[in-house]
């Protein structure tokens, strides 16, 4: 006799049963969705938090500088050279030059060394020297400022001054060429590690189909990875420009802090950041002296973010010209 085969017993599900479930689906995308609906607002509502705070900072700056704009034109607090806080007289002319000649300086620099060094760590440097490069690029941009102060005044200062002793020039080391080297060197691995991201994120094939055609490597970084990756790298430097303008400890250790307009790389200088960290404390005892740091503060504040508004321009260009 062949055995009987069970039939595998069927499972009605009641209808009760099937409701239930719906129900508990319904449950779960609804706490799903509070979930969603609370993370979003609460991310708007701190990037909301975040800009009014940069608004406040800005009309606070603005509002304590209105006092010296109130007596004195904006053009001749811009462009007059004549700086004696005791007589009221505010010119901060010899301070914006000097701000934007060693920012100007470090650039020059920065820019042939970070771009040399992006281009070999992305599209020459094997994979493990890349990694321990990128390291040490992050370890040198996390240093404090103090610190490279601290090895300017140390051994940039002494070699200013034995080059100007080379050349029959006499100065102490402490100018302008020393202030541009020492912020050279910090601006240098945000520049490099900001640029090597955006010539990794031009697609491989693009330079696959560009070595295909016969193109030599180089040929290949030249025409298309830098072209695709222009955008980018503009965006880099503009930001590693705001990074220099602003920078304060190091420059004012090593640049002199002399109020007059520099006239060669060996004189000294004295840029605004340093303007505002040197006299604050005497704010208290000077009329007008408060309205009238406020307002060179105002002047970086405001020339930091148009720069920063810019390289966010480009960077939002880079992914449309690499698509």
């Amino acid at each position: 006799m062949r055995p009987k085969l069970k039939m595998p017993s069927k499972k009605w599900v009641t209808r009760k049963e099937s409701g239930n479930n719906h129900s508990e689906m319904n449950q779960r995308l609804n706490k799903r969705k509070v979930k969603d609906n609370v993370a979003s607002v609460s991310a708007r509502g701190i990037l909301i938090f975040v800009n009014f705070l940069a608004l406040l900072i800005f009309c606070g700056i603005f509002w304590k500088a209105l006092p010296i704009l109130s007596l004195v034109s904006l053009p001749e607090l811009l462009f007059s050279s004549s700086w004696h806080p005791m007589k009221n007289e505010f010119g901060l002319f010899p301070f914006i030059i000097g701000t934007m000649a060693v920012t100007l300086l470090a650039m020059i620099i920065s820019l042939p060394v970070c771009m040399l060094t992006s281009i070999y760590l992305s599209e020459y440097a094997k994979r493990r020297f890349r990694e321990v490069s990128r390291f040490a690029i992050d370890i040198l941009a996390g240093i404090p400022s103090v610190v490279y102060g601290l090895c300017g005044v140390l051994v940039i200062v002494p070699l200013v001054e034995f080059m100007g002793e080379l050349i029959g020039v006499q100065t102490t080391g402490y100018s302008l060429l020393a202030g541009g080297i020492v912020l050279a060197v910090m601006v240098i691995p945000f520049i490099v590690s900001i640029s090597m991201e955006v010539l990794r994120m031009v697609p491989e094939p693009y330079r696959e189909s560009a070595l295909a055609l016969g193109a030599t490597r180089w040929e290949t970084v030249k025409y298309v990875v830098l072209k695709k990756a222009r955008s980018g790298l503009i965006a880099a430097t503009v930001l590693g420009f705001a990074r220099a303008f602003g920078e304060t400890m190091a420059v004012l250790m090593v640049v002199g802090n002399v109020a007059q307009i520099p006239t060669s790389l060996f004189d000294a200088a004295y840029p605004l950041p340093a303007l505002i960290a040197n006299n604050y404390g005497e704010v208290m005892s000077i009329p007008l002296y408060d309205a009238a740091l406020m307002s060179a503060a105002f002047i970086l504040m405001l020339v930091v973010t148009l720069f920063s508004l810019t390289a966010h321009y480009a960077l939002l260009k880079v992914g449309k010209t690499i698509a």
